[in-house]
């Protein structure tokens, strides 16, 4: 059991797993950390308002801190923001280069009269016999 337990730990998908949650939670504190300390105080300065973390209301004796909220969007769109940008699309164009190899032209053409494919130099269709234009 211990045996399968280890392989268990040691196969490729975990250990990637654990790496990624990681350096996720790293890149989440250095996203909330530059949220914080400069985009909050900038919006902040630009609204007038000193503090956006602080901003509350009160209803019925229960605190709403929506300006907490408002941080946590601007961080939420941050982080989603760089993921597409700095991780999604260079992989994406990554892979399409990957697939597109070096673009073949056609040898064959498809016959009009029955569809078949035939050599691009072919004056009749070897299939149907039809003259080819």
């Amino acid at each position: 059991m211990l045996r399968e337990f280890k392989q268990f730990l040691l196969r490729g998908n975990v250990v990637d797993l654990a790496v990624g949650v990681v350096v996720g939670a790293a890149f989440t504190a250095i996203v909330n950390a530059l949220v914080a300390d400069f985009i909050t105080p900038f919006i902040s300065a630009v609204a007038r308002v000193p503090d956006m973390g602080g901003l509350s209301f009160t209803f019925n004796g229960g605190e709403f801190k929506y300006g907490h909220f408002i941080n946590s969007v601007i961080s939420f769109i941050l982080v989603a923001s760089t993921i597409f940008f700095f991780v999604v699309k260079p992989m994406n164009l990554l892979v399409g280069r990957a697939r597109k190899g070096p673009s073949e032209d056609p040898t064959t053409k498809k016959c009009t009269e029955c569809l078949s494919e035939i050599p691009l130099a072919a004056k009749r269709c070897s299939h149907c016999a039809q003259p080819q234009v």
